[in-house]
């Protein structure tokens, strides 16, 4: 009887090799079998064994390779035929991951599991434009929401930004008008600064800024894609003049 895989839980961080923690790095290196979502870097893949199996799980809005059900068993199968089980995603696993979901379902069928943190995308992008998610004069408070979540309209998200804190969102480029809309209708500044960060830690990156009534307009006149953040608080506009001047600002 072939002895259970297990299956590692494993955050790729926000796009660059270089930011893979040494665990990340090491399972990769001489993993047998790769299960990995759209947002993992290719260079990333590329550490793996020419040999290893690969299978993308990759997810847009419009198209899910497949179902998060289908994902779970998945990696139950390929653990209990014997195969460890590398899964990357992209950030952390458990930040907006769904990193929770599989690590339930393996347990609940007797796998071994190990989560290997990464670096979050929120955190990613941030140091890569220099934006200090908390400031001992600008912000004390840090929300993760995701701009995807159902009943948008319905959420309260009244207290999640403004004076003293910092709103990060995931997910929102297909919802920025609903999502500037919903803030400020819960009570925020127009004039709220903020700035979208696309293909962080990546050559491409672009970090765009403006206030939080042109977020729509911004995201439309840019063709902004994912994978994008969108920061949203004073920390924004405390950015370092010099990196503010190499990236595209938003008027």
């Amino acid at each position: 009887m072939a002895t259970t895989g297990t299956v590692y839980l494993v955050g790729a961080g926000p796009g660059d090799p270089d930011l893979l923690t040494l665990r990340a790095a090491r399972l990769v290196e001489r993993a047998r079998l790769i299960v990995h979502d759209g947002l993992v870097d290719p260079a990333i893949l590329a550490l793996a064994p020419a040999s290893a199996r690969r299978i993308s799980v990759a997810k847009s809005r419009a198209r899910h390779t497949l179902p998060q059900e289908s994902i779970n068993a998945l990696l139950v199968r390929e653990a209990l035929a014997g195969r460890d089980v590398v899964r990357l995603k992209g950030g952390d696993p458990l930040v907006f991951g769904r990193g929770g979901e599989e690590a339930e379902a393996c347990r609940a069928a007797g796998v071994p599991v190990e989560i290997v943190p990464g670096i979050s995308a929120a955190n990613g992008a941030a140091a890569a434009a220099q934006i200090a998610l908390t400031h001992r004069d600008a912000s004390s408070v840090v929300s993760f929401v995701a701009g995807q979540c159902k009943g948008l309209s319905e959420q309260d998200w009244a207290g999640l930004a403004g004076k003293g804190r910092t709103l990060v969102i995931y997910m929102g480029v297909k919802t920025a008008p609903q999502i500037a809309e919903k803030l400020m209708a819960d009570g925020l500044a127009p004039d709220m600064p903020l700035a979208v960060i696309e293909n962080a830690c990546r050559p491409q990156m672009r970090v765009l800024r403006g206030p939080l009534a042109a977020l729509p307009d911004l995201v439309e006149r840019e063709a902004v894609n994912s994978p994008a953040l969108i920061v949203i608080g004073e920390v924004t506009a405390r950015a370092d003049a010099v990196v503010a001047a190499l990236v595209e600002t938003a008027a």
